[in-house]
């Protein structure tokens, strides 16, 4: 008798941690909300709201546009601390939530690539995404930070949203009411657009010769461009900029494991702000591609490298004078694979159309 009380009790228990799993989606955005005190999940914890998903094309650079089949994907979840810039340049608070909702990893993952840049760059990472939504507006994200991140699923297509309430202030943050692209490492989320209709995916659009097995390879200077205009020139670390150390297990995703040393340098975003404005237009569109001295390239958006809110930063690496894969190198923290490292920096290009 005794045993079966205890049975009867644990499933009373199970069933009670489980209770906000099943609630239903509301369809009242203005209804009271009520805290779930059953489970320890504070970002599970309110009631979620339904966002209705548009049709979405992806086309660009495949054997053939497709249309987007959500019944056939998996949902992943996010929380995010939404902020806004304002005309000011000033940020602004909108909200804390949860997003529920498509990965683009899962939504691209089965897109067969015709790059058109093949016959000169094999390699799949100076490819981006321009995602634009009903009313026009695009934003981009690189192909590494969709594919290669230590964290993945951070970038999804929102059917669903729940507030993220304090639980003193009580403050019921305003609720979206269409789908939303949802960028989950942007500290200022002016990627985060509504009504996504169209992903198109890109190779950045310029070409430098190649040489593969360049060596020994060395590269004096780094020269700076925006818009195909060269504006500097890096032959040394700026001054004031101080070195990190960061500790990796360098592993690429063709030879596996490189080393385990760590990688000392500045951050890469500090070297390079001078030079390139914080503004709406290039957090949503702004483009780097990071060139080689043999022509190897790779593209870094400039959200993802001014505007993180995980603090896994590109490193700028400085080499001893003449040192093979010299004088500077880029590290990205951010990535599993160490395919967006580049020996021997020679140029970097930005644009922001």
């Amino acid at each position: 008798m005794r045993l079966f009380t205890t049975l009867i009790a644990l499933c009373f228990a199970i069933v009670s941690c489980n209770q906000n799993t099943q609630k239903k989606i509301s369809e009242n955005l203005n209804q009271p909300y009520v805290i779930d005190t059953t489970n320890n999940n504070f970002y599970d914890n309110v009631e979620s709201y339904a966002l209705p998903l548009v049709e979405l094309e992806i086309t660009g650079e495949i054997a053939s546009p497709v249309k987007v089949d959500f019944t056939k994907l998996a949902k992943h979840n996010i929380i995010v601390k939404e902020t806004r810039l304002e005309g000011t340049g000033k940020d602004k608070f909108v909200g804390a939530y949860r997003y529920d909702g498509y990965s683009l990893f899962d939504i691209l993952n089965t897109c067969v690539l015709n790059k058109k840049n093949i016959e000169e760059f094999r390699p799949i990472i100076d490819l981006y995404v321009e995602v634009e939504n009903n009313t026009g507006e695009k934003v981009i994200f690189t192909w590494g930070e969709i594919f290669y991140p230590n964290n993945l699923h951070r970038i999804i297509i929102a059917s669903d949203v729940a507030r993220i309430v304090p639980s003193k202030t009580k403050d019921l943050w305003p609720l979206p009411t269409n789908s939303k692209l949802v960028a989950g490492n942007d500290l200022i989320t002016e990627r985060n657009i509504s009504n996504p209709v169209k992903i198109t995916i890109k190779s950045y659009d310029k070409s430098f010769p190649t040489e593969k097995g360049m060596n020994p390879m060395y590269c004096k200077e780094v020269k700076l461009f925006k818009n195909n205009e060269q504006i500097a020139t890096l032959n040394n670390t700026p001054e004031g900029l101080q070195n990190v150390t960061f500790n990796t297990i360098f592993y690429g995703r063709g030879r596996g494991i490189h080393s385990t040393s760590p990688f000392i340098g500045v951050i890469l975003n500090e070297a390079l702000k001078p030079y390139f404005e914080f503004n709406k237009e290039n957090l949503q569109k702004g483009l780097f591609c990071a060139v080689a001295k043999d022509g190897y390239r790779v593209v870094i958006s400039y959200s993802e490298l001014f505007n993180r809110n995980d603090q896994q930063e590109f490193l700028l690496v400085k080499t001893e004078l003449n040192e093979n894969g010299g004088l500077f190198r880029i590290f990205p923290a951010c990535d599993f694979f160490s395919d967006r490292a580049v020996k021997s920096l020679e140029q970097i290009y930005f644009t922001n159309n």
